[in-house]
């Protein structure tokens, strides 16, 4: 059970840093790093407090608490991959409309251009 929970320790304190890192070098935007570094604190404060997952594992019906903090840890992970998805979803719709708004912009800029030649030619 130790040897898990230390694993655990160990990749949580490796996300956190790595965010941290990504986040010094403006690899990742703040606004997405807080949901990936309150992940990793979370998962490193479940495996290192016993007592606490303990009685997680005994309200969701695990009676193995490292089993219980790998469910937890999958779960929180889900939950951040679902906002980032959200996120991406979201940037993507953006993108479609700014584009479309490009076009706009661009067919109005040729028919102005298409009416000023026609103007120089008379």
């Amino acid at each position: 059970m130790e040897r898990l929970l230390n694993v655990t320790s160990l990749l949580s304190i490796a996300l956190i840093v790595s965010v941290l890192m990504s986040l010094r070098r403006a690899h990742i935007r703040v606004e997405y790093s807080v949901s990936w570094l309150a992940a990793g604190v979370l998962v490193l404060v479940l495996s290192r407090w016993e007592q606490a997952l303990e009685v997680i594992a005994g309200w969701i019906g695990i009676r193995y608490p490292p089993a219980a903090l790998l469910s937890m840890t999958i779960a929180i992970f889900l939950v951040v991959l679902y906002r980032m998805s959200m996120i991406l979803s979201a940037l993507k719709d953006n993108n479609i409309a700014l584009a479309q708004r490009l076009a706009i912009v661009e067919f109005h800029l040729e028919s102005v251009k298409g009416n000023g030649e026609k103007a120089a030619q008379n």
